[in-house]
């Protein structure tokens, strides 16, 4: 505990950083007062009840923080970026220049990101007129004339544009990954209803189940703490060289190769994903079409959060994208040829062609370990459902991880900052 309050002090000591931490404080209570300001011509009261005896909107609500609950200015949050994102990310796969851009650095990072910025504006229109459907069948809005209409879609796509900006200046001005940080925020806003929620059911359980619970609860945390810190290190010799009467190199360090390469971010493309048919099917349930609508109805059922359907394409998704996601932020090739241009090696391992081969074959391993860690997450909601039989209970270890994954990452973001003002001071001696 004393270690935690000199570390704050350290903290809040440094100007910048505090600076920093204010910025990033006033952007969220920013986001959460936007959260809250709805759009008009909704009945509230039919959407309350919507979104609490429907486990799909359920989800989706605490991905956005409470802004679907609240149909608010910004009730598709950070939905279409995410959307776009994918689709960059798939193409860069298929399509070589994309794959170039991203190699050449912070310019070319920054050109897909604009593509992608770009990409947010009409993903947020089709999924506003997909929102706007799904409410007028539920009667939750009603029929709106070609004004309003167009209103309603500004409304939400310039919300939209305006959490990606929020989350971006947070990136750039604040601390950590700002949309990690909205995201982080959103879970959190919602948090208090949802215990709330899930503390009436727990009153109908028995003591026994209550603290096989809590025990489970508190397990998860420390298992998604393990794993977020778990890596595997490589050992790395760096040969000597001699030049102008000097010698270099002849260290050994470490390469660490994280189990949980890919983050969260796994996770949030699988639910964007996971959750497209069963909102489709419920758009299409009020079509006057009888074929159409009963088809749809079997979608629904089908993909019912609730059943072992849901759970196993949610499983898959999730591990594809772990792979998936992790090929693209680590690059055993790019690695092998850094380490031997400035001579180093792996010891018992050939450099260049062969160190790639066997980081590729290390790192497949592990992120098979990682790729099940998230996929028993993602569906742990849905366990703890069935084991307690707890139906309010919509957040679990995905909420959980992310809000772990974002404190630990805020947290070495403020150690690694304050160690380089340690180093400063070093220098100015």
């Amino acid at each position: 505990m004393d270690k935690l309050v000199e570390f704050w002090r350290k903290v809040w000591g440094a100007k910048d950083l505090r600076r920093k931490i204010l910025f990033t404080a006033g952007i969220l209570l920013l986001y959460r007062f936007l959260a809250h300001l709805p759009v008009a011509g909704v009945d509230r009261v039919a959407l309350r009840q919507l979104f609490s005896g429907s486990q799909i909107l359920g989800l989706l609500d605490i991905f956005s923080g409470g802004t679907l609950a609240n149909f608010s200015l910004v009730a598709l949050g950070l939905g279409p970026y995410i959307n776009a994102s994918i689709i960059m990310q798939l193409l860069a796969v298929v399509y070589p220049k994309l794959e170039e851009m991203q190699k050449e650095g912070e310019y070319g990072r920054e050109i897909i990101n604009q593509y992608t910025r770009l990409l947010t504006v009409p993903i947020a229109i089709l999924q506003g007129i997909g929102m706007y459907f799904l409410l007028h069948n539920q009667r939750v809005i009603g029929t709106l004339g070609p004004v309003e209409m167009i209103a309603l879609l500004v409304t939400m796509t310039a919300g939209t544009v305006i959490t990606v900006w929020l989350g971006e200046l947070i990136t750039e001005y604040g601390l950590g990954n700002g949309i990690s940080l909205m995201i982080f925020a959103g879970i959190v806003g919602r948090l208090p209803v949802v215990l709330s929620q899930t503390a009436v059911t727990l009153e109908t359980l028995n003591i026994g189940n209550l603290l096989v619970f809590v025990v489970v609860g508190l397990a998860v945390v420390a298992t998604v703490v393990f794993i977020n810190e778990a890596s595997r290190n490589i050992p790395v010799q760096y040969a000597r060289r001699i030049r102008g009467g000097r010698e270099y190199g002849g260290q050994t360090t470490h390469l660490p190769l994280r189990v949980n390469q890919a983050g969260v971010i796994p996770i949030i493309f699988a639910v964007s994903l996971v959750l497209l048919p069963s909102m489709a099917g419920k758009f299409l349930e009020g079509l006057p079409n009888p074929a159409v609508a009963g088809a749809a109805k079997q979608i629904v059922a089908i993909m019912d959060p609730s059943g072992w359907v849901y759970s196993a394409v949610y499983f898959v998704l999730v591990i594809g994208f772990t792979y998936f996601y992790t090929a693209v932020v680590f690059d055993p090739n790019k690695i092998a040829e850094d380490l031997k241009k400035y001579g180093g090696f792996v010891p018992g391992i050939r450099p260049g062609t062969s160190t790639a081969t066997y980081l590729n074959g290390i790192l497949n391993r592990i992120t098979l370990v990682g790729a099940v860690f998230l996929g028993a997450i993602a569906v742990l909601p849905n366990i703890a459902q069935s084991a307690f039989n707890i139906p309010s209970l919509s957040i679990g270890g995905t909420g959980i991880l992310i809000v772990v994954s974002v404190v630990l990452e805020t947290t070495k973001s403020l150690q690694s900052q304050l160690l380089v003002r340690s180093y400063d001071g070093f220098l100015k001696v």
